[in-house]
């Protein structure tokens, strides 16, 4: 099955882009990055996607996360269409997109990452690239992916909180919890003992109390 699964390296593709020719472990470097697709260009939820993407890419930046977007047409119809994007954030036509889009007008990309959604068809019966989201760690081993259907706009809010947990928990030995935002209280992870957490976390060590009796709802501000 096409298709790439958590813990997976990000495959090396090579593509055509707004910014020119690229290889993708090279275009990351040794930064985190987000790779997330477009049904098509000129179409309006996506429009409404890219512009706010382009609007909190600095909150990218801070988290040292390079984005980069794909779409099934043209570069030259991407170089059209971002400006209609940023004119949407009214930031003026001539304002560059702050981030590349891949070419994939062949779709051997989505094929190869599974992109595709079956049930969003073009003019010609071929199937659209359906709204997926890549977060790839700096090892460029797949951390994170979402894959909305072609009519379901994304949140981009939620992404960058995702991004937020996956770092804190690529350093700590911490789980977030439901709704966790930064600053807020994480979760002891279940294979650290009660020695070893008090240790590990200065700032101590809460367990709530349960009918089971059970002590695995242990938080701590790490």
């Amino acid at each position: 099955m096409p298709g790439i699964l958590l813990g997976d390296v990000f495959p090396n593709f090579e593509a055509e882009t707004t910014i020119g020719k690229i290889k993708f472990h090279d275009f990351l470097g040794n930064s985190w990055g987000i790779l997330f697709s477009h049904p098509r260009d000129f179409t309006p939820v996506c429009t409404t996607e890219l512009a706010c993407a382009a609007k909190i890419s600095n909150e990218f930046k801070k988290r040292n996360v390079k984005m980069i977007a794909l779409s099934i047409d043209s570069v030259a119809d991407h170089l059209a269409w971002s400006k209609d994007v940023m004119a949407f954030n009214s930031d003026g036509a001539d304002s560059p997109l702050p981030f590349p889009i891949i070419a994939d007008d062949k779709r051997e990309l989505s094929v190869q990452l599974g992109m595709l959604d079956p049930d969003e068809l073009d003019k010609d019966g071929i199937p659209l690239t359906a709204r997926c989201v890549f977060v790839i760690g700096p090892d460029k081993k797949m951390k994170l992916s979402i894959l909305y259907p072609a009519t379901t706009g994304r949140n981009f809010d939620e992404l960058l909180r995702a991004i937020d947990s996956l770092q804190l928990t690529a350093l700590k030995k911490v789980a977030t919890p439901v709704d966790w935002k930064p600053g807020e209280k994480c979760m002891v992870i279940p294979s650290l003992s009660d020695a070893e957490a008090a240790e590990l976390f200065p700032n101590g060590v809460t367990t709530k109390e349960l009918p089971s009796g059970k002590k695995y709802l242990r938080y701590t501000q790490p």
